[in-house]
């Protein structure tokens, strides 16, 4: 939303200064652009300043449902402490708390104001998670939350997690990140692609390929199959003539890791658009059930689920 600010010239008609209108509709109309915005126009002036920093401009950028979000914090809604509403909002831009048991954090996208959570791998479904010989819950002090899952050896690998789109910003396109780290002894997902999907549950979800291991993206841009051992797999090498065959046309669109400002990676299952008074439930998955073969290293701290940028 484009505001003019400054003084008409020229002869006649009834212009003036912007500043000189009261606090209170220039709070109206700021309330009506973004918390980027906002801050941004804050400088315009004093009366602008004032009514940049006014409770009634914030409140209108904080969900509809945040007390009812804080009440929920695993601390108790008075772990929260701040005065104002602009406060308020940028420590829940900058301080994910637990809600629900500690099973999600939640946030807010800082420029938006659009919700975001990320669900902890302890309140995911991970095929075998309890199941000690192929994964482990382990502590882990670079985690926000308690424990993650730590990946020991599977061959059946299939996690996902489920959120209801009432809880999410309506009129917002939504992606998932699967959030998690790599050990020093990792194997099973350098060649291997995953296959991630996002959509209302029970029904047909679009697959996104996925690949896991970091490096993925540098080796499959350049098809670099890596060096074998052995008679039989010296002869595999030379029929394959030392590179991979070409990727499949889906491949094309495939997601890669990215590393995250907080330490970890992420890399996007899927995304999806919530309509506003849309309440269903959406699903997330990532999975790699295809080929077979063992896979060990990843260390799983949860899905987050947060507006698209783009």
């Amino acid at each position: 939303m484009a505001v003019e600010i400054g003084r008409s010239s020229g002869g006649g008609g009834g212009g003036g200064d912007i500043c000189h209108l009261p606090e209170g509709c220039i709070a109206n109309v700021l309330s009506l652009t973004s918390p980027r915005d906002a801050s941004r126009l804050s400088v315009v002036g004093t009366v602008f300043r004032s009514a940049a920093e006014s409770d009634a401009v914030w409140d209108r950028f904080l969900p509809s449902d945040y007390r009812d979000i804080i009440s929920r914090s695993s601390d108790g809604p008075e772990s929260i402490n701040v005065g104002s509403k602009k406060e308020l909002y940028l420590y829940l831009c900058d301080h994910p708390f637990f809600i629900d048991g500690g099973t999600k954090s939640f946030s807010l996208e800082k420029h938006s104001g659009k919700k975001c959570y990320m669900l902890a791998a302890r309140s995911l479904a991970i095929i075998w998670a309890d199941t000690p010989r192929y994964w482990r819950w382990i502590p882990l002090p670079e985690s926000r939350f308690p424990e993650v899952a730590e990946l020991l050896d599977v061959c059946w690998f299939d996690i996902s997690g489920k959120i209801n789109t009432s809880m999410l910003s309506p009129d917002t396109n939504y992606a998932a990140y699967f959030v998690f780290t790599t050990k020093s002894r990792t194997y099973g997902f350098d060649h291997q692609s995953a296959e991630g999907a996002v959509g209302i549950s029970g029904h047909e979800r679009k697959p996104q390929t996925v690949f896991l291991d970091p490096e993925a993206a540098r080796r499959h841009m350049y098809q670099i199959v890596p060096r074998r051992s052995g008679l039989l797999s010296q002869m595999a090498d030379m029929l394959r003539g030392g590179v991979n065959p070409p990727p499949p046309e889906n491949d094309a669109q495939a997601r890669y890791p990215q590393q995250r400002s907080d330490g970890w990676i992420e890399v996007e299952l899927g995304e999806f658009f919530v309509k506003r008074g849309q309440d269903v439930e959406l699903e997330i998955s990532l999975t790699e059930v295809k080929e077979g073969n063992w896979k060990s290293g990843l260390v799983v701290e949860g899905i987050e689920i947060r507006p698209k940028e783009g």
